[in-house]
């Protein structure tokens, strides 16, 4: 190819900000004219690291502005403002960043533990927007005897089918990897566990486990109370006063605490209903606390064997739950305390990123958004 000079063109670029004020930097880029009659381009202008085509913002803007989202909790709309630009101009300069290192294969390599649970990202329905619940996909493993989660994906929808599309889309290398898969009490993802991860080990969060357990305790103690005064809760009534006491556990409760309780257990709970719900709750509560694994794991088996044939209906439901999840529930006490307490921290991030942008439109930008905000992304020369 033949090119010949064809001048100069002026073109501006923001830049990152100095003083905290806009910088505007100011590039005279070179311009050539192809003389060959069978060149198809016949005309094109000089490539630079500084920027690429038609972008407005210098490459090294575009990364600041990611690293500043990511480390400082900021929003696009305060990068806009630092740059002197508007929101769109930010997010065009780094959305092709932000997918390319999302869709990186190399960010799936080492996951030996995989985390899921639901995350809700609007509330009003509106047309373009999409299922209002997703799917979230975090790596839980342990990297120098601590585990550091970080969200892998937010697929749509909460089933097990995308659960297990996400998976089956990932390949057979990384599925072989999975050794443990943490999860909430939801057939849809243990389906998808047992379909697509064959030789991982499901386990039962514990924070659900014991949330069924106080579940099952406060509705005991609210058919109790209406059964005995025909109304729902009121702030003289003996159990209601006691309520939070009952949430607690034991171990925490001080002897005036302990004497409140007995004093409303023995006047509003006359045929024990309560009292029993509550130890099974605290017995539960202990597997978890248990000083060894052994110890939780015997004190699990027992709860298993035992609740279903409880005559308090709420607790042999809990009981058949249990029971149910035999598998699920006792795993957590052969894999060194697996839990989907990182993915829950996952969740807290996501929310803590939407607040701050005031909520999102658009569900590609919201992925994006969120797996920068808590995917640990960083720039491929960092790595």
């Amino acid at each position: 190819m033949i090119a010949t000079g064809h001048g100069r063109r002026l073109r501006r670029l923001h830049d990152i900000p100095a003083f905290g004020a806009p910088v505007e930097l100011m590039w005279r880029q070179r311009r050539y004219r192809c003389v060959e009659p069978a060149c198809p381009v016949g005309g094109f202008s000089e490539d630079h690291l500084l920027a690429g085509p038609r972008a407005k913002l210098t490459t090294r803007a575009a990364w600041w502005a990611i690293s500043c989202i990511q480390r400082d909790t900021a929003s696009v709309a305060a990068m806009a403002r630092r740059l002197g630009v508007d929101w769109h101009t930010v997010w065009d300069a780094i959305a092709p960043l932000l997918t390319e290192l999302a869709d990186d294969p190399g960010r799936l390599t080492g996951v030996d533990t995989l985390g899921v649970d639901e995350h809700v990202w609007h509330h009003r329905p509106r047309p373009g927007k999409g299922p209002k619940e997703l799917t979230g996909i975090v790596d839980l493993t342990r990297r120098n005897g601590r585990p550091k989660a970080r969200l892998l994906d937010l697929v749509p929808g909460r089933s097990g089918r995308a659960y297990a599309d996400w998976l089956t889309a990932r390949g057979e290398p990384f599925t072989a990897g999975v050794g443990v898969a943490t999860l909430d009490p939801f057939r849809g993802y243990s389906n998808a566990i047992r379909d697509e991860l064959e030789d991982a080990t499901a386990v039962l969060d514990a924070f659900h486990v014991v949330k069924l357990g106080l579940t099952a305790m406060e509705e005991t103690r609210r058919r109790v109370q209406q059964e005995q005064l025909a109304h729902r809760g009121r702030k003289h009534d003996p159990l209601y006063k006691i309520r939070n006491i009952l949430r607690a556990g034991v171990e925490r409760l001080t002897d005036r605490q302990i004497e409140r309780l007995e004093t409303g257990l023995q006047a509003g709970d006359p045929d024990y209903a309560v009292t029993v719900a509550w130890r099974c709750y605290q017995q539960i509560r202990s597997a978890y606390h248990a000083s060894s694994l052994t110890e939780g794991h015997a004190i699990a088996v027992k709860i298993i064997d035992t609740f279903h044939t409880c005559p308090i209906p709420e607790i042999a439901r809990l009981g058949r739950t249990l029971r149910a999840w035999r598998t699920q529930f006792l795993a957590y006490f052969t894999t060194s305390r697996a839990n989907n307490g990182g993915t829950e921290a996952i969740n807290g991030v996501i929310e803590l990123h939407r607040r701050i942008a005031r909520g999102f439109r658009n569900l590609d930008n919201y992925r994006l958004r969120m797996i920068l905000a808590a995917g640990r992304l960083t720039h491929p020369n960092l790595r």
